[in-house]
């Protein structure tokens, strides 16, 4: 059962009520926002809800049992609070919204968390922009748990697969030298290691407009001309890159069981089962002339 603060039921058993709609959203990258359909900032919950900013509740769908609802808001990219580089720069793509509904004479005392949403679909027209708020009922859709493959389903440097990214050699600052948000270059030098070995690494924007972007390195080779190093992501980072922005560059792990021991000497956290046999092997019969010691059926 939901709890109502006192002074919110108080309130709400009058005859004319002055409620607002609030949200506080909170970017992956720590970034804290807040927003009222209110025409004066509210306070509370240790958080500036900030008025004017354009911003409006849209058509709210509730679902019963688990399915999840939706509901949207609508505001201006003319917000100072709201860039709107910062949105096409993907900044915004999976922030949690906090929904609030509070009085806004005593929006401290009297204000209640209604509910907690992922942020979805961002669509612009013209100057504005509706953002859908998905329930986190829908967190229930995604694919949970383990596969059985022979190639590890960790993440590079995660928990579950240990591997130092701090060590020399593993992590290189640099800068750009040219290119767009498509295609980047930065000035031949040592890197430490074969290019190959940052090839489904990352790519992460340290200074300038992209600062806090990264996304996975798709290829890294030398430029025709030899006089720089030509990196594509697999995605554009979406936003201004200009030469002289620093990098950072983060070596890439192809999963298998060779390069984790190999790359990272790291076999011992291996989250995969490299010696899992194929179909031909699983579903084969046993032969005269074949050897059945029990060891493994994959190198």
């Amino acid at each position: 059962m939901r709890a109502i603060p006192a002074a919110l039921q108080a309130h709400l058993r009058v005859q004319a009520t002055t409620l607002s709609h609030c949200w506080r959203l909170t970017r992956k990258d720590g970034a804290v926002l807040g927003f009222t359909d209110h025409d004066e900032p509210l306070t509370f919950a240790g958080t500036r809800f900030e008025a004017a900013t354009g911003f409006e509740a849209g058509e709210a769908e509730a679902m019963i049992g688990l399915a999840a609802g939706t509901q949207e808001v609508e505001g201006a990219l003319s917000s100072a609070a709201i860039d709107e580089a910062d949105v096409s720069a993907g900044r915004y793509d999976g922030a949690t919204v906090e929904i609030f509904i509070a009085d806004w004479q005593n929006p401290q005392d009297a204000h209640l968390l209604l509910d907690v949403a992922d942020l979805g679909e961002v669509k612009r027209s013209g100057p504005a922009f509706a953002a859908e708020l998905r329930g986190i009922a829908s967190r229930l859709d995604r694919v949970r748990g383990r596969i059985y493959r022979r190639r590890c389903d960790a993440a590079l440097g995660d928990e579950r697969c240990r591997a130092d990214l701090s060590i020399l050699g593993r992590t290189v600052l640099t800068t750009v030298s040219g290119g767009d948000s498509e295609t980047l270059q930065i000035a031949t030098q040592p890197l430490g290691r074969p290019l190959s070995h940052f090839i489904g690494g990352s790519i992460t924007v340290t200074a300038g407009a992209a600062s806090g972007l990264s996304g996975e390195i798709a290829s890294i080779a030398p430029s025709s001309d030899g006089t720089a190093i030509v990196i594509v992501p697999v995605e554009a980072l979406r936003a201004l890159i200009a030469a002289g922005d620093g990098v950072r560059l983060t070596v890439g792990c192809d999963k298998s069981f060779a390069t984790c021991r190999g790359r990272f000497d790291n076999g011992l956290n291996f989250r995969g089962f490299p010696h899992l046999p194929g179909s031909d092997a699983a579903l084969g019969f046993a032969k005269a002339d074949g050897l059945h010691d029990g060891g493994p059926v994959v190198p």
